[in-house]
């Protein structure tokens, strides 16, 4: 009886750290994903919370997501030919150092007079990020064999969660004490560390697509290739357009999170301990959904899609318990059942994508997959904002109307699910 905790413990956390251990090159990408991850909640809190302060208006709050979420879809199409053309390492190395001298201009800002600089300075900022994620997405595969793909994509997306929950309390925290210079201070210094852990990494990216870069086809004929791709190949169109049915509801969830913050549920008068602990209770579900669900599916694609189901589900749950709240614990609540489904939702496409998806193209599928997501979000973010500011709609009212995109998706992802089915046995017999 005296082992059973062991027992327990073992395939959810030793499964993880054994993984870590034997895979040097997946455990320099994860490092610099945990410290430049910390560094960006930094970075959102304080500039939320600045925004918040200076104009109380929802577009203005909402700008400063959508100045996060465009340029990813404005450049994927670029975004894909490069990750998918040059050495992958060199790009995220790139990426990080770019980034830090951007960061480090946000110290200029001093006043109102200075918020348009901090719109412009976000929008420089994430359209190099805007190369980091598809570039990582489509290195993962050199770096981990086809089997722990499921494992790679689960430990990043929990990471990730992590360092929402760890980095958006410490965030808020020190944005409120010591104010958004330490914040943005920090930011870079995290972009210079990530940038040495991915030198340590040897392997390039295997997958580099050999022909274009002896060719040296236009970009535009490159991408061109991947969206042929993506239509010759339906299900995989369908895999890569999950992310976007999910950021349809969260995008405009972050602007009525900072809502939330600043005039209904303020700590010591301040939004920003608020917002830290929205963040942790996102982090915790986003955290808590891939492992639970991967430990009840495996590594079954099928069973997967499945899952995605109850996923949106659950995520309808979460999104009228936060409407129905009354207090902060119970907003607090509908936020970690709501964020179970983004977690799922991002880690078996991701997986499902590596595993699909032929080297070449992957940068181009996952930036195609990216662009979607952010096109979603940026939507969603942009109604929200028109909503509060011109339809004077409470911000309760908000989330019901949100709650109704996973609930929708529910529907059609069960009528894709059984179409799937009718017709795999239709080619079985």
């Amino acid at each position: 009886m005296e082992r059973k905790p062991a027992l327990i413990r073992l395939p959810i956390i030793d499964t993880y750290v054994e993984f870590v251990r034997h895979n040097r090159d997946y455990r320099n990408l994860w490092y610099s994903q945990i410290i430049s991850l910390m560094g960006d909640w930094f970075n959102l809190i304080a500039s939320a919370a600045l925004i918040a302060k200076l104009s109380g208006s929802g577009l203005a709050i909402g700008g400063i997501f959508l100045a996060r979420l465009l340029p990813p879809l404005l450049l994927g199409p670029f975004v894909g030919v490069v990750a998918d053309r040059f050495d992958r390492r060199k790009i995220l190395i790139a990426s990080d150092l770019l980034r830090t001298g951007v960061v480090l201009a946000f110290l200029l800002v001093r006043s109102e007079a200075d918020i348009w600089l901090i719109y412009l300075l976000t929008v420089l900022q994430f359209s190099i990020s805007a190369f980091f994620e598809p570039t990582r997405a489509a290195l993962l595969p050199s770096l981990v064999p086809r089997r722990d793909l499921v494992t790679a994509n689960a430990l990043s997306s929990t990471t990730w969660s992590t360092m929402l929950a760890l980095g958006a309390a410490m965030g808020g925290l020190a944005t409120a004490l010591f104010g958004i210079t330490t914040a943005f201070i920090l930011d870079a210094l995290t972009f210079v560390l990530s940038a040495w852990f991915i030198t340590r990494i040897s392997a390039a990216g295997d997958a580099v697509d050999a022909d274009s870069l002896s060719e040296r086809q236009g970009g535009w004929q490159e991408f061109v290739k991947g969206v042929r791709y993506l239509r010759q190949h339906p299900p995989i169109l369908v895999v890569a357009l999950l992310k976007a049915s999910s950021a349809l509801a969260y995008g405009g969830m972050m602007v009525i999170e900072v809502t939330y913050a600043e005039q209904i549920f303020p700590i010591f008068g301040s939004s920003s301990a608020t917002l830290g602990l929205i963040y942790v209770a996102a982090g915790l579900g986003t955290g808590f959904g891939p492992i639970v669900t991967r430990r009840l599916t495996g590594d079954n694609p099928l069973v997967m899609q499945w899952a995605l189901l109850f996923a949106y589900l659950l995520s309808f749950v979460g999104f009228v318990t936060i409407g129905w709240a009354a207090s902060l614990p119970l907003l607090l609540f509908g936020t970690f059942l709501r964020t179970i489904e983004s977690g799922v939702n991002w880690v078996f496409s991701s997986a499902i994508l590596q595993m699909a998806v032929p080297g070449k193209f992957l940068g181009r599928v996952f930036a195609f997959d990216f662009a979607m997501m952010t096109l979603a979000a940026s939507l969603s973010t942009l109604w929200v904002g028109w909503a509060q500011d011109n339809q004077g709609l409470p911000p309760a009212d908000i989330v019901y109307l949100l709650s109704l995109v996973p609930l929708v998706m529910a529907t059609g992802w069960l009528a894709y699910l059984m179409l799937y089915l009718r017709r795999q046995q239709a080619l079985s017999s």
